[in-house]
């Protein structure tokens, strides 16, 4: 109510604070009678200051238009008492309630006194019953904790007695030797094993000496037991028979329970191989020579003995045999001691650390870890031992008895493919696979004898060795490529041609030993036996017909041609060059050109000079010319006064070439006539023609030339001239020269390089 006049008050000052007035009026009387106490004016300054901007005014108007009151005089009046009227019925509202709450709690307070009563007299007599059951429940604890003790004394003894006392109706099962080896044995076998090594609890507790008197005792029946299945497996291994599938599975057993026993076995794998080298060994040579003699046997199988007069057939069926009882043997091994997974491997690291004095044995370190794929090839080695002697002893002899160069590497091919069939099956180290790089080795060598002592015996026959007539390879160089395409063919049809790596780039493979046995020997005396032949052209051919048929005869196989047929391109490269040269002689000497030319060598140097000069200045080298250099070059009119450019002589030459050029191609074609190649003769003929067009040309030129200077042109535009008169065909010009000369060089050299071209073409 206040805030509310107060505002209007406040809105009313400032609104009359702008201009005041001087005139004095009933609610502002003038300013003597402002000093003097007045209740209205108070109350109206009071009113008039207050500010509507106030937040607490803003809430009190809010809260009245909340109310729904309408502003009136009554209404004004009697707020004040209103809302105080409000208040005092709140107050009277809540001073009830509060009544009742102190009711209820008293009604509380008397409930917990009740409790707290009846739960006293509780304690009371719990405490009473605690004094007359304390002696009974410490009886019963008593009672209780005996009866721990004795159960756990109980269950010490039956572990006792099940880890460290064995009964005795099982011991001579171990020992005796009238019990067999069956799985009886074998369970009490791993139940002493298992008192041994509990006795490591006792050991390492306060029963040290119970533990070594058990471990003793213990200790004594294992050896027993090892010693009685030691004796038990080797005689097994006596009347075992690997083909038999049905195996017996007590050996198995047996094999991976002496595992833990390292020494032991190893001795009997010892005895197992000797026994098995011996009846392998048996059964290869009644393969040799009994297959059939027996009552009952196959009569379609017959020893292989029957074929020993041809050698690859022979060699073949015993490497077959030996593959075969090779593969059998291993499958046999393999499910004799690695069928079980590497149960024996388990026990050799077991036995190692119980038998440390066998790693000293063995001398490294390797023999800590045992490798059941490496143990088995290496037992099927010694297993195999005597078979690789004989077979070694029985090959050998066939081949140093044999003369056949071919056939002899037919064998070659045998060995080969079973060294790399054993290196997968046995390992690459194995002696069978080791064997068969030696009889490999071995009849290669046997093969370069042969064909050592083939060229040999060759190099001392002069009649095999002379060139024939018609210049076409010698007949002991196509007996040499005859052996050397079956020997391609036979390498081509074999497993070393197929599994070669690097047949089909320019690395060497398995065949280029060959060809440096087979072939480059006989190219060689080939070569050599060309120095018989004075004339060069017929030497130059004989060499092309000797090295293409070579070429020729290795292109078909790549393995062949990857390594020489490069090598033989390039003497063929030279040998063309050669041919080109003699051609292009030929040519120059029947046209009789070649006269012409070699009188133009001094002027032919001379040009090359001066056209050499432009390169060395860019090159910014001033060399110093010699005294050659320093001469005048020779003037093109003398060429007029060289013999072979006089008259006579000039129109005989002019005359000679025109005899020729009617059948130039023919002739030049039949001067090579007996090279064996009719495209390398049409391609090196046409370069020659080429060739000889080029020396024309030239010769034209100088002589248009020498008749341009004779009528005193300068030779420093004797290129320009030359290069004109070439391109015009001009024929020259007739001038006197200073010594009064009225004939023409061209007259009597008419023919132009357009219609050389045209003839030769």
């Amino acid at each position: 109510m206040t805030s509310y006049f107060q505002s209007i008050g406040a809105s009313s000052s400032r609104s009359s604070t702008g201009t005041p007035s001087p005139v004095s009026t009933p609610l502002f009387p003038p300013a003597s009678a402002a000093h003097r106490p007045n209740a209205l004016s108070n109350r109206l300054t009071s009113v008039l200051s207050a500010s509507y901007a106030d937040s607490d005014i803003r809430d009190a108007l809010e809260t009245l238009g909340a109310r729904g009151i309408q502003n009136t005089p009554e209404t004004r009046r009697q707020l004040r008492l209103d809302v105080q009227k409000e208040v005092i019925d709140c107050n009277a509202e809540i001073v009830r309630d509060f009544g009742k709450v102190a009711e209820q709690l008293k009604q509380i307070g008397s409930v917990i006194s009740t409790l707290n009563r009846t739960c006293e007299e509780m304690r009371k007599h719990i405490n009473l019953a605690k004094q007359d059951t304390v002696p009974v429940l410490e009886e019963t604890s008593a009672l209780m904790k005996q009866k721990e003790e004795t159960e756990m004394k109980k269950l010490l003894l039956d572990a006792f007695t099940e880890h460290f006392i064995v009964p005795e109706e099982d011991l001579p099962v171990l020992t005796s030797p009238e019990e067999p080896i069956n799985d009886r044995f074998f369970n009490v076998l791993a139940r002493v094993k298992q008192v041994y090594r509990d006795c490591e609890v006792l050991l390492g507790g306060k029963s040290e000496r119970l533990g070594l008197e058990i471990m003793e005792q213990s200790s004594k029946y294992l050896n027993s037991a090892y010693q009685k299945l030691y004796k038990w497996t080797q005689k097994e291994f006596r009347s075992l028979n690997l083909e038999d599938p049905r195996i017996s599975g007590s050996i198995r057993r047996a094999l991976r329970v002496l595992a833990e026993r390292p020494s032991l076995f190893h001795n009997c794998l010892d005895f197992f191989a000797e026994a098995r080298d011996y009846v392998l060994s048996e059964a290869f040579h009644y393969a040799l020579t009994q297959a059939a003699s027996d009552v009952g046997g196959d009569q379609n199988v017959k020893p292989i003995e029957f074929s020993a007069h041809d050698p690859l057939r022979y060699i073949g069926d015993m490497l077959a045999w030996v593959h075969s009882t090779t593969v059998l043997e291993r499958e046999a091994l393999e499910s004799l001691f690695i069928a079980e997974g590497d149960e024996i491997a388990k026990g050799i690291k077991a036995g190692l650390s119980s038998e440390p004095w066998s790693r000293i044995d063995e001398g490294n370190e390797e023999a800590a870890s045992f490798d059941g794929q490496k143990a088995l090839s290496d037992l099927v080695n010694r297993d195999l031992g005597g078979v690789s002697r004989s077979l070694q002893q029985r090959v050998e002899l066939v081949i140093q008895g044999h003369e056949d160069p071919i056939t002899c590497y037919k064998v070659v091919n045998i060995p080969s493919f079973y060294r790399t069939t054993f290196s997968k099956l046995v390992g690459p180290g194995s002696n069978l696979a080791q064997l068969m790089q030696t009889l490999e080795k071995f009849t290669f060598g046997h093969f370069e004898i042969l064909i050592n002592g083939q060229t040999n015996m060759l190099s001392t026959d002069h009649g095999a060795l002379q060139p024939p007539e018609d210049l076409s390879a010698p007949k002991f160089m196509l007996d040499s490529l005859e052996v050397l395409t079956s020997l391609m063919k036979a390498h081509a049809a074999s497993f070393s041609a197929e599994d070669d790596p690097s047949k089909a780039d320019d690395s060497e493979n398995q065949f280029t030993p060959v060809l440096r046995v087979a072939l480059e020997p006989f190219l060689e005396l080939a070569k050599s036996s060309s120095e018989q032949l004075q004339d060069p052209t017929s030497r130059t051919i004989y060499q092309t017909n000797v090295f293409l048929a070579a070429r020729s005869t290795i292109s078909p196989f790549p393995f062949a041609s990857a390594t020489h047929s490069k090598p033989l391109s390039i003497t063929l490269s030279t040998l063309r060059v050669d041919l080109l040269k003699i051609q292009h002689e030929y040519l120059l000497r029947t046209s009789g050109l070649q006269v012409l030319l070699e009188a133009l060598e001094a002027f032919t140097k001379t040009k090359q000079l001066h056209s050499s000069e432009p390169e060395i200045e860019n090159e910014g080298k001033q060399p110093e010319p010699s005294p050659s250099q320093q001469q005048q070059p020779p003037n093109l009119a003398d060429i007029a006064s060289l013999p072979p450019f006089q008259p006579e002589a000039l129109t005989l030459t002019s005359q000679q070439l025109d005899d020729f050029l009617p059948s130039a191609l023919v002739d030049a074609t039949d001067n090579l006539k007996r090279l064996q190649s009719a495209s390398l003769v049409k391609s090196v003929t046409e370069e020659a023609v080429e060739a000889f067009c080029r020396d024309f040309e030239f010769i034209e030129g100088m002589i248009i030339g020498a008749d341009e200077a004779r009528g005193k042109v300068d030779i420093s535009i004797r290129s320009e001239v030359e290069s004109q008169s070439v391109l015009s065909g001009g024929t020259g010009r007739h001038v006197e020269d200073e010594d009064n000369m009225d004939w023409s060089l061209r007259a009597s050299f008419p023919r132009t390089t357009g219609e050389i071209r045209v003839l030769l073409s």
